[in-house]
């Protein structure tokens, strides 16, 4: 039966596409894959190296230059250095007269003549005098010649006898019409003596006044005071109180009682010892008989009528 379709053979065919002759080159080995990265890669690395080698390279050169630098401005500075130290040397002349040597020509003159002098007025009296190459003139003072005739025990005394008369006069022009530290001496009988007694008896005058020279309850000084109530006891003491002080027997603070006499070691003062600290006198002008604290140390204690 007959389809109207023409049939052409695949052996046809086939043998015509096998019977072109082929171009490609014929490959023995193993095929292998290649990319573009594996073709640009080798390329790059070297590329890489070669810029590294040149910086490595441009950095040593750099280093080179400052060492180079630094090398010279170091020469440079010694060489300035020694120019500043050496050209001074080289420029003076030995030779020259300058003010330098003025100045050691003065000093040389000096040192050769090696002496001074010095003078004074012609109206003063000269004594000449010389040590070690030196000569000088100088005033000499007079010397005066003093002798003393004086001495401390004649001004005491003196002193003393001028303090009695004062004292004397001075009770001689008072009102007082009462008994005297005289009259209680001469007097053929007197209290039995203590100290306890003395100083009781003191105590009866407190409030007179201080009067310098008084001897009398009208008005006491100090030495008054204590030489009119010990008077009333037959004892006798000196109106003065250096000659009291010296009367009489020191003895310690300790062993020290009321009635004993307190004196001032630079013997301006004494009074009678209150005990405690305390004393009892004539202070100054403008106070009274009374009894307060010692206001120094500076004292020593004497005692009258015990032996």
């Amino acid at each position: 039966m007959s389809t109207g379709i023409t049939t052409t053979p695949r052996t046809t065919s086939f043998v015509a596409s096998r019977s072109t002759p082929r171009t490609d080159p014929i490959r023995t080995g193993p095929v292998t894959t290649v990319t573009a990265d594996a073709v640009v890669a080798p390329v790059t690395r070297r590329a890489a190296r070669a810029a590294d080698k040149a910086q490595a390279k441009a950095a040593a050169s750099r280093h080179s230059m400052k060492r180079t630098v630094a090398s010279v401005g170091a020469l440079t500075l010694v060489a300035g250095l020694l120019g500043t130290m050496a050209l001074p040397a080289f420029a003076h002349t030995p030779g020259d007269s300058d003010s330098s040597s003025a100045s050691t020509a003065a000093v040389n003159a000096v040192r050769a003549n090696g002496s001074q002098s010095v003078s004074v007025a012609s109206g003063v009296k000269n004594a000449s005098l010389s040590r070690d190459g030196y000569t000088t003139t100088v005033p000499v003072a007079p010397v005066v010649q003093t002798t003393t005739t004086t001495t401390a025990t004649t001004l005491s005394t003196t002193e003393t006898a001028a303090s009695t008369a004062q004292r004397a006069s001075f009770a001689a022009s008072t009102a007082y019409t009462g008994k005297t530290a005289a009259d209680y001496l001469a007097s053929p009988s007197h209290p039995a003596f203590s100290l306890a007694a003395v100083y009781q008896t003191a105590l009866q005058y407190q409030g007179t006044p201080y009067v310098f020279g008084g001897a009398t309850p009208s008005g006491f000084d100090c030495s008054g005071f204590v030489m009119y109530v010990y008077a009333q006891y037959g004892i006798s003491l000196a109106h003065s109180v250096p000659a009291q002080s010296a009367a009489g027997t020191i003895i310690s603070e300790a062993d020290a009682e009321p009635g004993d006499v307190v004196v001032l070691n630079n013997g301006s003062h004494d009074g009678f010892y209150a005990g405690n600290g305390m004393i009892l006198d004539a202070p100054k002008p403008g106070g009274v008989v009374s009894v307060r604290p010692l206001w120094t140390t500076d004292v020593h204690f004497v005692r009258f009528g015990i032996k």
